[in-house]
């Protein structure tokens, strides 16, 4: 269960990774939060590792440094001290067996849980389980988190959940999706399976479709080379996405483990129907961005950013999806995720169906449908468009379209919304996992995407193009104007 309590034992916090950017962006600011917010035990140890040589008191100056530019305000010195407190620099070359000797000269197992976190590239896994193991450092009650996507298909995720499999076993794995730890995300539960009002008309009855978009400002950036290999399909479908349509779908699990809900959650990914070779061309779309310029401003094209000439990896990818299940029959899940759209915006809207008579005709002919919108970024929170009257005398029931607004940053009494990776790390360190992926999860969803990538290959589907800065294709039009189903007005032009 969800915990907000100081850990109540401390741990052997080992970063891998320590100097890369998941690190610096992300982890080392989170725990930063965490020092300042008293959720660390003040026994904590982090050791950060890699295989520059650097000192201690080097690492942390220009590890200062590098997170002041990913906190909201700047280092409070008071909490900077403690936290740097905790902080030991050892250096490690993770192809190095021999070096993993080392960190136990700073690990007391005995009375502190030890927690290995891979911030480091899939494919030295096997050398740092080899180096944990051979230093007898991977007995349980010691933990591993894992960075999703863990491999680029079925098979090479089989094998790297095989090859950790033989040193840690599931209930010590840790496999991180950060969306799973957003305020919002976590809401979804309990907008669902504490409110009647929803959860009573949360099924084909009562909901006519369901978008689920994961919007991008920025290109792929500094990250081409990786990018170019994996495409959007891979990066962000496969387990954002995948993993926020199967909080919405599930069934109500019997509690809120681990196990619970990852039995839930599997249900639906089994449950969406395949795309493949006989429906790809009805059911999906990818896309490329190309140069623009907006407002003075020229934003390159994806071809630009890279070394290659030609490349045919999307940028932009989206799926009407079906849930083949009794709850779900018959509603379209649609999915769209791209980079280079004109905002940065993740967000999920629940259209549920229009009234089955209007009394209002003939002043209104038609009413607007009650929506859900769920903000998971920016902007944290949760809006219900509902029909309600115009104020005033002499208006003979004139309606008009409202919304009723909870902002999670106004109602809260909290001066800011924590981090993702501050929430999941705490819990890693408390031994909660219900916030984490199973291996099975993830399987299924590369299997359900390895079927979409094979069949736009073997079906030569075409690579659409969109200028940087607008909302995709015009194609996303035609893909679902045969459903009369589209996305939102700025969604569906360019």
């Amino acid at each position: 269960m969800l915990s907000q309590d100081v850990s109540k034992s401390p741990c052997d916090l080992i970063l891998f990774g320590c100097l890369g950017d998941l690190s610096c962006r992300k982890l080392l600011p989170a725990l930063y939060q965490l020092e300042c917010a008293d959720l660390l035990h003040s026994d904590t140890q982090i050791i950060a590792c890699a295989k520059e040589i650097l000192s201690t008191e080097d690492y942390k100056t220009l590890i200062k440094n590098k997170i002041q530019d990913f906190i909201p305000n700047n280092i409070d010195e008071h909490f900077w001290q403690r936290f740097s407190n905790k902080l030991t620099y050892c250096r490690v070359d993770v192809t190095d067996t021999a070096d993993f000797k080392k960190l136990k000269t700073y690990l007391n197992p005995e009375q502190r849980t030890l927690i290995s976190y891979f911030a480091i590239a899939p494919s030295l896994y096997t050398h740092a389980c080899e180096g944990l193991f051979q230093a007898g450092l991977t007995q349980y009650p010691a933990r591993v988190v894992l960075e999703k996507p863990i491999g680029d298909s079925l098979g090479s995720s089989q094998k790297i959940n095989d090859m950790v499999g033989q040193y840690f076993s599931e209930e010590q794995i840790y496999r991180i999706d950060h969306y799973l730890g957003k305020e919002t995300v976590l809401n979804l539960l309990v907008l669902r399976f504490a409110n009647s009002i929803f959860s009573a008309n949360w099924d084909n009855q009562g909901i006519e479709k369901v978008e689920i978009t994961v919007a991008e400002e920025i290109g792929v950036e500094g990250r081409w080379d990786y990018y170019n290999k994996a495409g959007q399909v891979k990066d962000m479908l496969q387990n954002h996405l995948l993993q926020i349509l199967s909080l919405i779908a599930m069934e109500p699990p019997l509690s809120l483990s681990a196990e619970n809900i990852a039995t839930e959650k599997l249900k639906v990914l089994k449950s969406l129907r395949p795309i493949n070779l006989n429906n790809v061309h009805d059911h999906s779309l990818r896309a490329q961005y190309t140069s623009n310029e907006i407002k003075g401003k020229k934003l390159p094209g994806y071809l630009e950013e890279g070394s290659f000439v030609e490349s045919n990896t999307e940028t932009l990818v989206a799926i009407k999806a079906f849930i083949d299940n009794w709850r779900w029959s018959g509603v379209p899940f649609y999915l769209l995720t791209g980079k280079r759209l004109p905002k940065k915006q993740s967000k999920v809207v629940i259209h549920f169906k229009s009234q089955p008579f209007n009394i209002f005709k003939p002043m209104h002919n038609s009413l607007s449908a009650n929506q859900l919108i769920i903000r998971l970024q920016p902007d944290e929170g949760v809006e219900v468009r509902i029909m309600n009257k115009v104020p005033g005398l002499g208006k003979n029931l004139a309606l008009q379209e409202n919304k009723l607004d909870l902002n999670f940053n106004t109602v809260s009494n909290q001066t800011r919304i924590a981090d993702a990776y501050e929430r999941l790390l705490l819990e890693i360190m408390l031994g909660n996992q219900y916030l984490f992926v199973s291996r099975n999860e993830i399987e299924q969803a590369w299997q359900w995407i390895d079927d979409i990538i094979d069949a736009w290959h073997q079906r030569d589907i075409p690579l659409y193009t969109y200028p940087s800065g607008t909302w995709g294709p015009k194609n996303l039009v035609d893909l679902f104007s045969s459903q009369s189903h589209i996305w939102e007005e700025d969604y569906a032009t360019s």
